[in-house]
């Protein structure tokens, strides 16, 4: 299936120092080596307020090319699932290439999830997020997020952080999204790529336009 959601993703040792010098946020603690779990912070469920943060038992991927199976394995331990990043990688036929799209990681989410519709793909086509695809990003994250689950997404490109912080992975990559506020204008990133950024917050208009060209799995 020839389609712009398909295009491998690879991230690169250069996008993984360039992610470097954000500050983790609340629902996820970062870890003194990508071979340790860090302890996860227990965050308000304040859906009534316009807000959600998800308890994440985070870890960080262990080569460059292991991004897709991390960022699911992050994405399931919010449902309490703990599964070996080497498992998924041989799944979802992760190689040193990368993991080749999102439709690769949303049976995997089903799968875990014990529902062959808990997840599905959506891909944003266009090189940048229009209003309808940014609202419908929204709209999902805060659907899934209720529903006691995680969003995992390819993106690419650089984007800038709620704390001016740039994250770039100009070969691709795959992060979760775990929690939101105001109304899931902004949201919650964890990233395996770097422990010292495990966790930072994005616009939703900023994550749409890192999303575009390519997919996110959400409910």
């Amino acid at each position: 299936m020839a389609t712009t959601l398909l295009r491998k993703t690879v991230l690169t040792a250069a996008g993984l120092t360039a992610a470097a010098g954000g500050i983790a946020g609340p629902a996820i603690a970062a870890q003194a080596t990508p071979a340790e779990k860090a302890a996860t912070q227990v965050t308000t469920d304040r859906r009534g307020h316009g807000e959600r943060e998800l308890n994440v038992d985070y870890e960080a991927q262990p080569n460059f090319y292991y991004c897709g199976p991390a960022a699911t394995r992050n994405a399931l331990s919010v449902q309490g699932k703990n599964i070996d990043v080497d498992a998924m990688a041989r799944e979802m036929g992760t190689t040193e290439n990368g993991t080749n799209s999102i439709n690769d990681i949303t049976p995997v989410l089903n799968k875990e999830t014990g529902k062959t519709d808990a997840y599905h793909s959506v891909e944003i086509k266009d090189s940048k997020a229009d209003d309808k695809q940014t609202d419908r990003l929204r709209a999902d994250i805060v659907r899934t997020i209720d529903n006691g689950r995680a969003v995992v997404a390819n993106i690419a490109g650089t984007t800038t952080d709620t704390d001016g912080n740039t994250h770039s992975f100009e070969g691709g990559h795959y992060i979760s999204v775990v929690g939101y506020r105001d109304n899931g204008k902004i949201v919650t990133i964890a990233d395996s790529a770097n422990p010292n950024t495990a966790s930072y917050r994005v616009t939703v208009d900023n994550l749409a336009d890192w999303i575009a060209t390519r997919g996110y799995s959400a409910s």
